[in-house]
């Protein structure tokens, strides 16, 4: 058998088995969707900010694999981005403060349960906070990457293993993860620890309207 026909029933499986997690995740009250690739994704995020008139973002690599940023000023929407390097301390306080009431917040996940719980460790709080009550909507953009088995504690463990050191390691903070490169529990002992707070969203949030894009990709860390 040729690797390019294994390749395209691995490829079945996977669009398989991100079709049952978006219906697990439609079963808890959130919008699903499955985009093939990237590209489809952008299409879809640009798709569903046509009536925002501001759109923030809370820092994603997955987000940013996306390119979004130009296409959406040109469009005439206010960009809501706290990452911009010439912005000073307190422009970004301010932006992530505005990130709250957004028309539309853009943010990924550290990871994804089988069964369709979504759940993110954050350091300032200001990306979990946009996720759960302030924006008009909110748009989860999340690869196959982030897909884990074994429930709540395997999601917090891939967080523990990749995205919380990795993170770290990119944003040039003083943790000891971000040296080795494995987590060391230092929450309390480090003043510069970006897992702080944990939210785990096994529902929609009531009063907020939010969409999840499965992408058949890996996207950010």
């Amino acid at each position: 058998m040729e690797q390019q026909a294994v390749d395209e029933m691995l490829a079945w499986q996977r669009a398989k088995r991100l079709e049952k997690v978006a219906g697990r995740l439609r079963a808890r009250g959130f919008e699903a969707e499955v985009c093939a690739t990237r590209a489809e994704a952008r299409a879809r995020v640009l798709a569903l900010a046509e009536g925002a008139r501001s759109v923030g973002f809370g820092g994603s690599l997955s987000v940013a694999c996306l390119n979004l940023t130009r296409e959406l000023r040109e469009a005439g929407k206010e960009i809501l981005n706290h990452g911009f390097p010439t912005l000073s301390p307190e422009e970004k306080l301010e932006i992530m403060r505005r990130q709250q009431t957004c028309d539309l917040f853009l943010s990924s996940a550290n990871a994804l349960t089988a069964d369709g719980v979504i759940v993110n460790v954050d350091g300032n709080g200001n990306r979990v906070a946009a996720t759960l009550f302030g924006p008009r909507r909110v748009l989860f953009v999340i690869g196959r990457n982030k897909l884990v088995d074994g429930g709540v504690h395997a999601a917090l463990e891939r967080v523990r293993a990749v995205a919380g050191p990795v993170n770290a390691h990119r944003l040039g903070r003083k943790t000891p993860c971000a040296e080795t490169g494995l987590c060391a529990d230092c929450a309390g002992a480090c003043p510069e620890s970006i897992c702080r707070a944990a939210v785990i969203l096994r529902q929609r949030p009531s009063c907020t309207p939010t969409t999840v894009l499965l992408v058949d990709e890996d996207l950010g860390l």
